[in-house]
C-alpha cells in the first residue's frame, strides 16, 4: 500500500461554473480514531463527519469555522465536529466504544448513528451572528445528509462522496473524498454531471488506496472542462486546549468545591472531549489560580 500525504485541494472549473474541493486525510483520521481509541462504527462515523467538516469550511477565507452536529438516536449518540477554513479540524463522538456491526459498503454507519437531526453552524468573526440551519437525518450516511443540508438550508446543489477504507483489524487505511459544487447561476445539469462520474468511479478511500493522488482525483472530476489554479493546504487534526484553558475551567467548581479539593491535596484529572488530551491540574494551581480570581 502506498505511502498516503493528507493534502485539501480547492480549485474552480476553467469555465467558472463548479467549486470544486478534494480531500486526502488518511493520517487525520487515523489520528482521531487513536486519540478517541474509537470501533470501526464510529471510526467511520467521526471520520467522515470529520472530512466532511473541512469541505465545507474550505470554502472561504481562513476566518471561516463550521460545527457540525449530527445529533442521532442511535447507540453512536452525536458526533460533533469543528472545522476552518486554514484545514484544522477536531472532533468526537458521545460513544466512540459502539460497537455495531460492520455491514455492507456504508459499514453500519447509518445503524450507529440513527435518525435525528443535521445541525450545521458557520461562523466568522467579520459577522454579527453565526448563521445556522437544521435539518432532519434522513439517510445516517453523513454525505448524503450533508448533501440535503447544501441544498435545502443554503440553496446550493452539490456532489459529495466521503469514504473510508478499513483494514482487516478496523485500522485506517485509507480516508478522502471531494465536494463539487454548482456556482451561483449556474445549471444544475453540470452538477449532475459531476456526480454521476462521481458514482461511476470507485469510493475515493479505494483509490487512494490504490494509489491515486488528490491531484488525480481533482483531474479525473473535472476531465471535460479543465480547471483553474489549484490552492492546497495540509489538513490537521489540531485543538485549541491547553493547560491553561483548563486550569481555568477548573474554577467553575466553586470556591467551596475548589478549596475541599486543595485541602485534600488531590489533583484533578481532566480530559478534553474534543481530542481526548489529558491534564492533570495540581492543588498548588487550583490555590494560585483561586487566588487571582
Amino acid at each position: 500500500m502506498p505511502t498516503l500525504h493528507d493534502e485539501l485541494l480547492r480549485t474552480l472549473a476553467a469555465d467558472g461554473t463548479l467549486s470544486v474541493r478534494v480531500l486526502s486525510a488518511s493520517n487525520l483520521v487515523r489520528e482521531a480514531a487513536y486519540r478517541h481509541k474509537t470501533s470501526p462504527a464510529a471510526t467511520v462515523a467521526l471520520g467522515r463527519v470529520l472530512m466532511g467538516g473541512l469541505l465545507l469550511a474550505s470554502e472561504s477565507s481562513p476566518g471561516l469555522r463550521v460545527q457540525l452536529q449530527f445529533r442521532g438516536r442511535g447507540p453512536l449518540g452525536s458526533v460533533t465536529v469543528t472545522a476552518d477554513g486554514a484545514g484544522r479540524v477536531r472532533g468526537y463522538a458521545t460513544h466512540p466504544d459502539v460497537a455495531t456491526p460492520l455491514e455492507g459498503p456504508h459499514l453500519g454507519v447509518a445503524a450507529a448513528l440513527g435518525l435525528g437531526e443535521l445541525r450545521v453552524e458557520r461562523m466568522h468573526p467579520a459577522w454579527k451572528r453565526p448563521y445556522s440551519g437544521i435539518v432532519p437525518i434522513v439517510q445516517g450516511e453523513i454525505a448524503q445528509d450533508l448533501t440535503l443540508y447544501l441544498l435545502e438550508s443554503e440553496q446550493k446543489p452539490s456532489a459529495l462522496a466521503l469514504g473510508i477504507y478499513l483494514g482487516p483489524g478496523g485500522e485506517v487505511e485509507a480516508a478522502g473524498g471531494y465536494l463539487v459544487q454548482a456556482l451561483p447561476d449556474t445549471d444544475i445539469p453540470d452538477v449532475r454531471v459531476v456526480e454521476e462520474r462521481i458514482h461511476a468511479n470507485s469510493n475515493p478511500s479505494e483509490q487512494l488506496r490504490a494509489g491515486t493522488s488528490a491531484r488525480e482525483l481533482l483531474e479525473q472530476l473535472l476531465a471535460e472542462t479543465g480547471h483553474g489554479p489549484v490552492d492546497a493546504i495540509e489538513p490537521r487534526f489540531e485543538c485549541s486546549c491547553n493547560i491553561e484553558r483548563v486550569a481555568s475551567s477548573a474554577q467553575l467548581l466553586g470556591e467551596k468545591e475548589l478549596r475541599e479539593i486543595i485541602a485534600s491535596g488531590e489533583t484533578l484529572d481532566v480530559r478534553c472531549s474534543w481530542c481526548a488530551e489529558n491534564y492533570q491540574v495540581g492543588p498548588d494551581r487550583l490555590q494560585r489560580d483561586l487566588d487571582r480570581a
